[in-house]
Order: structure tokens, then sequence, then C-alpha cells
């Protein structure tokens, strides 16, 4: 998914004690450090589930110290796994392929009890019933990861200036009309900007590229950054999309439009096209979180407990409504947890429209030449910002 940071999120950092802990390593034997983690709980995630909201109930149920960071970039975390952050971390949670195609294979994180965790899919929407695909490693034989939030990510629109209809036709020919310079936004979420300058250039994120394609990659990354009004994070877009500042942004969708819907904006409309250049001619581009256990030599024990918890209807709900942005969940498959939103939340998150949505979207995959499309990328970010 990608989402970008709103201003009135607050990290949260671990603490020094916990580092001076790690610091120290070969003072503690194996009883003493798990005996140390039984009421501590470190959670790298993406906003939502380091919210209070979420949190709080937790730490007062287990009388536990839980601490949650929250970044808006799954390489970036994944990265910091790599770096040696796994003796610190005991969940992750970041977008769907990352942990089936990349840190099971290089042992970021450890799979779960299928016995105690493959039920809850049961009761999940269709889509995710066991064995999910994203929550199985390739052989389909461990479960490693459980799923919650998803939706449809492409662009949004103010429907007083666009309507909903012209820019499902229209897709992302939007931003690529010379008529639309300086009528968009650009929200900073560099993964999933790489994905949509590929749809605007006419070709599939998720494959190596040719030249021909690098080359108007390139010339698609200059013409968007030149074209768009401003570049800034959801509270920014939703802000400028309201005021009438811009008619639309990328990238942007059920994630970054749900807050101003929430707050009774019902013109700002994430849109998923009809038609796009991915596999099957789908238009659009959806995420589904995967949440999974680190491979901590010290793993806390809270950690399949916490797991266990959020799959609870009530918490489920909380978790799609937290503090940031909000999203449907999995768990709404389950009448128990359906039942819990109101007629104004199901609209918040658009779901009228979400079943015919994801339908129209190809699963948020790895770009295998993204390292070489996001220098390119920042380059003509740079260039745009100097001009």
């Amino acid at each position: 998914m990608l989402k970008s940071p709103l201003s009135r999120r607050n990290f949260m950092q671990r603490s020094t004690a916990l580092a001076a802990a790690f610091a120290a390593g070969g003072k503690f034997t194996i009883g003493e450090a798990e005996a140390a983690r039984e009421k501590e709980l470190n959670i790298l995630c993406w906003e939502g589930y380091n919210s209070a909201q979420v949190l709080d109930p937790f730490r007062q149920s287990k009388g536990a110290t839980v601490k949650a960071e929250s970044l808006t970039n799954d390489p970036t975390m994944i990265n910091r796994l790599r770096a040696g952050e796994t003796k610190v971390w005991d969940l992750i949670n970041v977008n769907n392929p990352w942990a089936r195609k990349i840190m099971l294979p290089e042992g970021l994180i450890k799979p779960l009890d299928r016995a105690a965790f493959e039920p809850y899919f049961e009761k999940m929407m269709p889509a995710f019933k066991a064995p999910y695909k994203w929550a199985m490693d390739d052989k389909g034989e461990q479960l490693i990861g459980m799923a919650q939030r998803f939706g449809p990510y492409s662009y949004v629109v103010n429907t007083d200036k666009i309507s909903r209809e012209a820019a499902e036709d229209q897709g992302w020919s939007l931003f690529a009309d010379p008529a639309n310079a300086k009528k968009y936004g650009i929200l900073e979420s560099d993964d999933w900007n790489v994905f949509n300058i590929c749809c605007i250039a006419g070709f599939d994120p998720f494959k190596v590229h040719s030249d021909d394609e690098v080359e108007k990659f390139t010339e698609t990354a200059k013409q968007v950054f030149k074209g768009a009004k401003l570049v800034g994070d959801i509270a920014t877009m939703n802000q400028s999309l309201v005021s009438g500042e811009i008619d639309f942004h990328m990238t942007g969708g059920t994630y970054s439009a749900s807050p101003a819907r929430a707050d009774g904006a019902k013109n700002i409309r994430a849109i998923t096209p009809k038609s796009g250049p991915m596999e099957g001619g789908k238009g659009g581009i959806s995420w589904i979180e995967i949440t999974s256990t680190v491979n901590n030599p010290e793993l806390s024990p809270l950690a399949t407990e916490f797991l266990h918890y959020v799959q609870d209807p009530k918490t489920a709900h909380v978790v799609a409504f937290a503090e940031g942005t909000f999203n449907p969940v999995a768990q709404m498959g389950n009448k128990e947890c359906f039942d819990l939103f109101t007629a104004d939340e199901l609209d918040a998150i658009q779901w009228d429209s979400l079943e015919e949505e994801m339908a129209r979207s190809v699963e948020y995959d790895i770009v295998p030449d993204y390292d070489k499309l996001l220098d390119i990328m920042t380059a003509a970010k740079k260039e745009a910002s100097a001009g």
C-alpha cells in the first residue's frame, strides 16, 4: 500500500533501555532474556497499528510495554531488519509480496502455527479464504502472516471537477493530458509513484522493462512532475482537493481519500480505472497488508497474542478506523465485525464500489528494476522542483 504520513501522526520511538539491553546481549542467559520480554512487544508497521486506540487496550490487558514505530515505505522497514533489527522488533506489518517473496526467504520472519491461526481466514471475506496466497510460503505449506487491511490504490478526484465516470473512463491518460498541467498533485509515495508513472507511460510496472520502456518512463516522469501543482502528504492532498486548488492527485485511493470523506467531503473519491496496461487489461493496483512475526532470537510471546487480538471483530473494527486513515479489513467477512460499521463509515471507505474496484486491480507486487526506475523518478522530481 503505499501510504504517506499524516501531519497528526505521532512517531513512537523504541526506548534507550531496549537498545542498551541488546547492546549488552552476552550478559543475559536465554531464560532471563525470554523472561524479560514477556511483558514487552515492539511493532514495526504502517500507521494505524501504532495508534493508541489499537494499542492501549492490549497494553492494559497484558500489563505490557508495547512500542510501535510507523514508517511509510516497505523496503525501508525490511532494510532495517536486514541491518540487524530482527533483535529489536517482534512484528512487522508490510504490503503483501514482501513476506512471501523477500522476508521469509531471507530468514527475516518466522512461520506461524497454522492450526492456531488459519481458522481465522474462514471468517474473512471470500478473497482471503485459506490457504490465502500472500499469507503462505511458495510451497503453500507454511503460514507466514495474517491479513487485515486492504484496498484499491490508484488516484483520487474531486467529483465536482471530474465525475467518477469520466475519471474511470479516462484512466491514467488524465495525467498525460497537457491540458491538465497544474491541475493535479502528487502524493509523496515513492514506490507507488513508480507504479503510477509506468501506468501513465502505458506499460505494466511489475515486470523487467525494455530500454524503450525505460526511456518512456524517463520522459513520462519528467512530464508528470513538471505538470504537478504540488507534491505533499495525505493531509496536503485532501486539503488541496477540498479547497479546489487541485482537481485530482496521484497516488491515492481509499486509504488516502477516507479521512476527507469521513469529515463530510463526499466529493473526494478514490478512483480505479476501468482499464489499463496491467495483466488482463486491468487499470488499478490494490494492496493487502500482511503482519508477520519477526525472526527475533528473543521473540516476545506477546507477538502471537497480538495477532490473535487484532482478529477479534471489535478490534478489527478499531484497526479499520484507527487514527489516521480508514480502510476495509478482511474481517468484514464476519457479520459480527461488519455490523459494527456505521453507514457513514462504510461510505467513508467506499464500500459501495469496493468489490468492483478490487476486481479491476492487480495486486501490489515487487518491481524487478525498481532501483533503476526510482533513481530516474527522483531525478525528474528534483529537476521539476529546481525549475
